[in-house]
């Protein structure tokens, strides 16, 4: 008796903890006094149960700090080869060591591995992404013991193998280990009897990992088992847990609002307190009506959202909106037009109403202050990943002197024009001079090539002030070049062939998915022949299909199926599960896929489809762009200057 008054709750229900022990671990006796509280929890419900994140050892604090350093001296490289030279050099200035072989042979340690830039990634300007740090040994050993308490079909060696080429990132690794456990004869027996299928790690709601619990007023809330890293709890708990809070947060809003303004309608119609539109006539209460300023036409919320939905993506623009104010005329139906309108107040009150009524405001704004900026008349930068925009003047003063003509470059000048009129060639280019002044008496040419002039002036001008552009917008913040509007990368070069980044996307999207990664020095390596028992460097033995250790004594070659075939003979054995020693993996299927995903994100960033030339290109490197050029191979280059960069090269050789 005692005992239990002493470990009872201060309300005095001695037997509560017994009762509340299966709906939460968070009520049960039986944990040590001496732990933090947040150590007591089984599954994690709400973000405050988080545990704080310890700070990484010093050896890894170090190791991240340098991986920065070199991901800044080298933004071209992946960060891949940083971490595999990183894990592979002393302690001791290694730092220094690895710069110093990256700057002198590149190519024993790159390997064609190349960053290359993709314009969809909202976290572009990030050089070191998370998921590519060094991590802890407590946060590998609790990512390794998920791994293999899911994926139980799996041997150790395989998911450490699979976990090694993905930095033992978990939400990464996961639909590779899926698709391995799928292959497997317990997954085969366990789909049969008990018709399980592999859940992606995109269904957050079945995720395996999320657990629906009974919460105190009784409703069921998605909860996360704790993997005994509070790094990992927290980096789930934000992938898996936040987004389903965040929408039944918005669904129930929803629902609230909805149920109010039921229990108004059925309120005011009982009291006879309704108002009739004079846009659709409908009858609506009191919260949900507006009025214009002049005339007083009342006018209810929903028809405000239509309109603002049609004057924003239809073609209500010119009717509905007032440019100035960034108010909706009155939409109400009268024998004579209502010249008055309706407030941004009241839109906004209106829009809130809607489920997309914050996006729909953005829009709104965005799309005013760009009829502002037009009819302002000033010259403008734009952002080309967002509607951002900037005075021209911040980066082009208006006091800005004109170039000079180098006087440096006159002489030279006048002995190729004399060269030229004593060489063979003096009838082309006397005949092309006449072609040029006859040309010049056209009015509609000489304001062509004035343009084109003066847009070569204004682009050397940016670039002697540099041609960075650093959006301010906080929800893009992408950095770009003045001069041809594509992402800033050190070191830029203008006008590079869009093909030859995509040819590299394609390339290294291709070599990531055929890769392997040795789980004990982290060696990248793909298989090109050969059996499927590789030997790292390292002394690592493994299994190419199945990523198994087969190091072990008493395996090798004991691992793959020891029934008579063919050398060569990839087919898979009828009389047992083992791997086969020459099975190849559909390595075309997976190339096809990886080139038609690299290929997707470069429609999208570029905006336009591949062309029958470009696709030549990028089969055989050359295609019908680098065939048939004539004398073309003489000109910088190697291709016919258009006129832009013509003026260009004008400008900047004759031009202080």
């Amino acid at each position: 008796m005692f005992l239990s008054s002493f470990l009872g709750n201060p309300t005095g229900r001695r037997g509560s903890f017994r009762s509340n022990k299966p709906r939460s671990s968070r009520h049960s006796p039986e944990v040590s006094p001496s732990r933090p509280r947040n150590h007591d929890l089984e599954y994690l419900s709400d973000e405050t149960q988080l545990a704080p994140v310890d700070e990484p050892p010093p050896d890894v604090l170090d190791l991240n700090k340098n991986l920065e350093v070199l991901a800044v001296l080298f933004p071209d490289i992946q960060v891949e080869v940083f971490r595999e030279m990183l894990a592979s050099f002393s302690e001791e200035s290694r730092l220094f060591i690895i710069t110093d072989k990256l700057l002198k042979n590149p190519g024993e340690f790159v390997k064609g591995r190349r960053r290359a830039g993709d314009h969809s990634s909202s976290d572009s300007n990030t050089l070191v992404p998370q998921t590519e740090v060094f991590r802890t040994t407590g946060y590998k050993d609790a990512v390794r013991a998920l791994a293999m308490q899911e994926f139980k079909g799996l041997s150790k060696s395989s998911v450490d193998a699979v976990l090694s080429e993905s930095n033992y990132s978990y939400l990464d690794a996961r639909p590779t280990l899926v698709d391995l456990s799928s292959k497997s004869w317990k997954f085969t027996i366990s789909s049969l009897f008990f018709r399980r299928k592999p859940v992606t790690s995109t269904e957050a709601e079945t995720h395996p990992l999320i657990t629906w619990r009974s919460s105190d007023d009784g409703s069921m809330v998605p909860t996360l088992k704790v993997t005994g890293s509070a790094e990992l709890d927290r980096e789930l708990f934000e992938e898996l847990i936040m987004p389903l809070k965040r929408r039944e947060q918005l669904s129930r809003e929803e629902s609230d609002r909805a149920l109010a303004i039921s229990l108004l309608t059925e309120e005011a119609e009982a009291n006879e307190a309704t108002y009739e539109c004079s846009c659709c006539y409908a009858d609506v209460i009191f919260e949900e009506i507006t009025t214009c300023g002049t005339e007083g036409h009342i006018v209810c919320f929903n028809c405000v959202r239509h309109s603002i939905s049609e004057a924003i993506f239809g073609q209500g623009w010119q009717r509905s909106i007032e440019k100035e104010t960034g108010a909706l005329r009155c939409p109400a139906v009268a024998s004579v037009e209502c010249i008055s309108s309706v407030s941004s107040e009241h839109i906004y009150r209106a829009m809130r109403g809607e489920k997309n009524g914050d996006e729909i405001l953005r829009k709104l704004d965005q799309r005013l202050a760009e009829h502002g900026l037009l009819s302002s008349g000033l010259p403008l930068i734009r952002c080309p990943f967002c509607s951002y925009a900037e005075v021209d003047d911040l980066y082009m003063p208006a006091n800005t002197s004109m170039p000079k003509l180098r006087s440096s470059n006159i002489p030279n000048i006048v002995i190729i024009l004399i060269c030229l009129i004593l060489s063979p060639l003096s009838f082309l280019v006397l005949l092309l001079g006449l072609v040029c002044v006859f040309l010049c008496l056209s009015r509609s040419f000489r304001e062509c090539g004035s343009r084109h002039f003066r847009a070569a002036l204004t682009r050397y001008q940016r670039r002697c002030r540099g041609l960075k552009f650093i959006c301010q917008n906080p929800v893009c913040a992408r950095s770009s070049c003045l001069s041809c509007s594509k992402a800033w990368v050190d070191i830029h070069v203008c006008h590079e062939s869009s093909l030859v980044a995509l040819r590299t996307q394609v390339e290294q999207a291709m070599s990531m998915a055929i890769k392997r990664v040795c789980p004990r020095c982290n060696t990248s390596f793909v298989k090109t022949a050969g059996c499927n028992k590789l030997t790292c460097p390292c002394g690592y033995k493994m299994c190419y299909v199945c990523r198994k250790d087969i190091g072990v004594s008493n395996e090798g070659y004991q691992h793959f199926c020891q029934h008579f075939r063919p050398e060569g003979d990839g087919r898979r054995c009828r009389e047992c599960n083992k791997c086969n020693l020459w099975e190849a993996e559909n390595t075309e299927e997976i190339l096809r896929k990886a080139k038609a995903e690299a290929e997707r994100k470069w429609r999208e960033s570029e905006s336009r489809e591949l062309s029958d030339a470009e696709k030549a290109y990028l089969e055989d490197g050359v295609g019908s762009l680098g065939r048939d050029r004539g004398l073309v191979w003489m000109l910088p280059g190697g291709k016919i200057p258009s006129i832009e960069e013509f003026c260009d090269f004008i400008v900047e050789n004759l031009f202080i």
